[in-house]
């Protein structure tokens, strides 16, 4: 029960041993060998039984030692206690002694604090004089023996201050403080000429670019002081780190950093006494070149004076960079802030970006080891000038806009009057748009391209963009303009000419977006703007809109006379193709005021739309020819008007040296050639070549022509429908339709009762 692991043990030994027979004695030859068994088991068993013995006298072996060890330093630790009892008694009965020692103690540091006022008394009588005579000498800025006498008064100070310390490796801090209060109050004039003194250094660094050039030793004597004050703070450091003393009142001083503010802020304040004026107007120029003509002239005096009176390691030539370039920043960012012109922003872009670095520039010999200086300074980070460009492209954008507003204004005002619009030296139509917008995006970007690339791509850009939109709404008055003239045609009889002179306006502003585009640098094309502009897809859609009113004037002029073509009357009375042939001449005549390659264009629009409107008016018109006579008539006329149409577009093309390849105008002679054919059997081989040559004619417009001819059979008319149904294939790359366009009207029913 106390041990249940023997038990446990016991356990696991048997199944042990009872595995192990198993394995030994598993036939029963095997036991014949059982006393040998036995008797190596019984000698490794007393084996055990001896080491176990040995190793239990060895513990209590070692459990007797220590108990006698414990026995011994009881002992020890009795007799210690009794020899402190004792001693405790014998410290009770010496107090008294040690009270009249704590006098002796108070009688020393006495006599001691008398010995240093006395060691000290030359001193201390002379102190007053000292501080009267330094006061004298910082008046008449004698610099430099001013800080003389300061150094032996403060020296002095420190020495009483240790002096009356109770242990020369404390503090000045375990001072009374009467004692404190004493030395401060005796040396209180210490700290007024410190002041004094700095005061006076700090006037002298403040002035020096002044003084530089009168009497330089003054400055001399302070960048000296300093010296001897860094140095002085660098041993009192070091002593206070190696031997744990605390440092005299007012140090570390840190001059050299107050020296280099002190310098800063007078490089300030002498910028501020020359831009104080808030020049405006074109005044502002003249008020940057004197900014620029100080700065260099200072500049010159720093390096060529003030450094030399400096230890190298000072780089004063680097802090005045510092300090007049962030007072350049913030003067310009100020200049900036004001609402100013386009002349202003450019002139301080131009100051800013040209002017004022290519004069650092040509002072690079003199710069030389602050290059990094002038990479690191804020004017050159072109936070100012970006800030211009900002407000120099809010001020172009809205001139722009409003001289874009004006233009199209006056444009419109021109399209009312009652006179033909201007031409120019080679006799197109014009009008004053397209050299006043061109005029105005050309001279803005070439001032933006005097300030940089980037500056010319943005102007352009937004240029452009401005252009886009003043076409959208050209486009918008065009289709007003149309509007108003077919409401009331008479009050404006140059609509067609005004028409004219707007594509043509347009063609001047394609060939100048397109030149204001080539001046862009490739890495820019829609940098500046999330939807690049596209103002060569907007005069698209305006040329499109004005040769599609020029169209419409056409028609209407033709609408008279087209809806008497081919009827009984047109065969038997009087023939309107002379007004018509009259009517086109006078358009073609029109369009040769349009510049190429509009006037091509538009001709052939020309030729295409007369030949649908006047297959149009035949298709509406249609009617049988009931005789041979009827149809030989028909046949004239019809060649009649194919031969006048071709000859005064001949005669007006040749004359303008333009001759097309394209002819829609010979499909009049084709249809002639279709209804005067003799022999209807022929009519299939006919329909073929018709098919061929057009082919997006269809079923609908064979049956009308076959109708006009009236001596078709049905047979016949079958074999050729369904001739051209087999023949029909999709139509061939760049063919201009003709017929997709001219739908058949419905044949009118006949009446069945009489």
């Amino acid at each position: 029960e106390a041990w249940p692991e023997v038990e446990q043990a016991e356990c696991l030994a048997r199944g042990a041993a009872l595995k192990w027979a198993s394995g030994v004695f598993c036939r029963p030859e095997h036991l014949e060998h059982l006393t040998q068994y036995k008797k190596r088991e019984s000698q490794r068993i007393n084996r055990v039984h001896t080491r176990l013995k040995s190793m239990v006298q060895s513990y209590l072996e070692g459990v007797g030692w220590g108990l006698e060890q414990l026995q011994e330093a009881g002992a020890v630790l009795m007799q210690v206690s009794q020899a402190l009892k004792k001693t405790g008694l014998e410290a009770s009965h010496s107090t008294d002694g040690v009270r009249s020692l704590e006098k002796l103690r108070e009688v020393s540091v006495h006599h001691r604090l008398l010995l240093t006022a006395v060691s000290n008394l030359p001193r201390l009588y002379s102190v007053r004089r000292m501080v009267l005579e330094t006061e004298r000498l910082v008046e008449s800025r004698r610099l430099l023996e001013a800080h003389a006498h300061l150094m032996d008064l403060e020296q002095w100070q420190d020495e009483i201050l240790w002096q009356l310390c109770p242990d020369a490796g404390m503090a000045t801090s375990a001072l009374s403080s009467e004692d404190q209060e004493l030395v401060a109050k005796y040396f209180s004039g210490v700290g007024k000429l410190v002041d004094a003194l700095g005061k006076e250094m700090w006037a002298v660094v403040s002035s020096a670019l002044v003084l530089a050039q009168q009497n330089p030793t003054p400055f001399v004597s302070a960048v000296r002081i300093v010296e001897r004050e860094e140095a002085m703070d660098r041993v009192l450091l070091e002593e206070r780190d190696k031997n744990s003393r605390s440092l005299p009142p007012q140090r570390p001083r840190c001059w050299r950093a107050s020296f280099f503010q002190v310098f800063e802020e007078g490089v300030s304040a002498r910028f501020r006494s020359v831009s104080f004026m808030q020049t405006r107007g074109p005044g502002l120029a003249g008020h940057l070149s004197a900014l620029q003509h100080g700065i260099m002239a200072d500049l010159a005096t720093v390096c060529h004076l003030l450094e030399h009176c400096v230890p190298s390691h000072y780089q004063l030539t680097g802090a005045y960079l510092r300090a007049i370039h962030q007072c350049l920043h913030n003067h310009l960012a100020q200049v900036s802030s004001w609402e100013l012109e386009s002349g202003e922003i450019f002139a301080v872009l131009n100051w800013v970006l040209h002017i004022y670095n290519r004069t650092l520039k040509k002072m690079r010999t003199m710069l030389a080891p602050y290059e990094d200086m002038e990479k690191c300074c804020p004017l050159n980070s072109y936070g100012v000038a970006l800030e211009c460009v900002a407000v120099h492209l809010r001020t172009t954008y809205r001139s722009v806009q409003k001289w874009m507003y004006r233009a199209l204004q006056v444009e419109l005002q021109d399209w009312q009057r009652d006179q033909e619009p201007d031409t120019d030296h080679e006799g197109f139509y014009q009008t004053s748009l397209p050299t006043i917008i061109t005029q105005m995006l050309e001279e803005n970007a070439r001032v933006a391209l005097m300030i940089g690339e980037a500056l010319r791509d943005q102007t352009i850009q937004m240029g452009l963009y401005e252009m886009e939109k003043l076409l959208n709404r050209f486009r918008e008055a065009l289709v007003e303009f149309g509007k108003q003239h077919h409401r009331l045609p008479s009050n404006n009889k140059f609509h067609l000419h005004y028409l004219l002179a707007s594509i043509s306006n347009c063609i001047i502003l394609k060939k100048s977006t397109e030149s204001l585009q080539q001046q862009q640098s490739s890495c820019s094309m829609g940098q500046f703007f999330q939807t690049p502009p596209n103002p060569l897809a907007a005069l698209d859609r305006a040329v499109r809109k004005a040769c599609s009113l020029v169209m419409d004037q056409l028609l209407l002029d033709l609408q008279p006379f087209l809806p008497s073509l081919l009827t009984r009357p047109w065969l038997v009375q009087g023939d309107p193709t002379p007004k018509l042939c009259r009517i086109l001449e006078c358009h073609l005549e029109l369009y040769g005021r349009v510049r190429p390659p509009c006037r091509q264009v538009a001709t052939l629009l020309f030729k295409y739309l007369y030949m649908e409107d006047y297959i149009r008016s035949l298709w509406k018109n249609r009617f049988q020819l009931n005789s041979i006579l009827q149809s030989k008539l028909c046949l004239v006329k019809q060649c009649r008007n194919y031969e006048c149409v071709r000859i005064i577009f001949t005669l007006v093309l040749a004359g303008e040296g333009v001759i097309p390849d394209i002819n829609p105008l010979a499909l009049l002679s084709v249809l002639a050639d279709f209804v005067q054919l003799k022999d209807p059997a022929m009519l299939t081989l006919e329909v073929s070549g018709l098919a061929s040559k057009y082919p997006d004619i269809s079923e609908e417009h064979v049956s009308v022509l076959l109708d006009i001819r009236g001596d078709v059979s049905r047979d016949i008319r079958w074999a050729v429908l369904d001739l051209l149904e087999q023949s029909a294939s999709p139509l061939p790359v760049g063919y201009r339709p003709i017929f997709t366009d001219i739908l058949v009207p419905p044949a009118p029913m006949t009446f069945c009762f009489p």
